[in-house]
């Protein structure tokens, strides 16, 4: 029930927020609540990944890409996910998410998604993702164009292309 509220609230304050180009961070500030703890009582591994998914709504809004996949009925669909857990989040402790499209290929976006406390990376985490149509994938360049922007992808960071050649083997 937590993420539905949360859900709603990143959905309506994005609307509001200033706007963001393709390639520009979009940060929320974001709390630990008692829902999202484990056993150990620390933030759960699974909800990182429940709360990315907020980080990703508010980049589509705020870059315009939502008003595109309602019109087209394009679905976002993540293709995988790498993270890295390198400290812990304890209940009430406020923490930021960025999120930002890193880069692009033939296929998939890449976003990196860091959960920071005061200025510590908590876990940081890397996303391919892609917008589905009706009945096919749609490149990156197909997206961007649609929503009226031109640019070269950025090179793809070291960090994704390892990961990519892991998916490999």
């Amino acid at each position: 029930m937590n993420l539905f509220f949360r859900l709603f609230v990143i959905f309506i304050e994005s609307f509001f927020r200033k706007r963001l180009h393709p390639l520009a961070e979009s940060v929320l500030n974001l709390r630990v609540l008692p829902n999202d703890l484990d056993l150990n009582l620390h933030m759960n591994n699974g909800s990182y990944l429940s709360l990315m998914d907020l980080g990703r709504l508010d980049l589509l809004i705020r870059t315009d890409l939502a008003k595109a996949l309602v019109k087209h009925r394009w679905q976002p669909l993540v293709g995988g996910v790498n993270i890295r857990y390198k400290l812990s989040l304890m209940p009430f402790q406020k923490y930021r998410l960025h999120t930002k499209v890193i880069g692009w290929d033939e296929k998939w976006f890449y976003i990196e998604q860091r959960f920071e406390r005061k200025n510590r990376t908590i876990p940081v985490g890397l996303v391919k993702a892609l917008f589905r149509g009706k009945n096919r994938n749609l490149t990156p360049e197909q997206v961007l164009k649609l929503i009226h922007v031109n640019i070269d992808p950025p090179d793809i960071p070291e960090a994704v292309l390892k990961w990519l050649s892991m998916e490999a083997n």
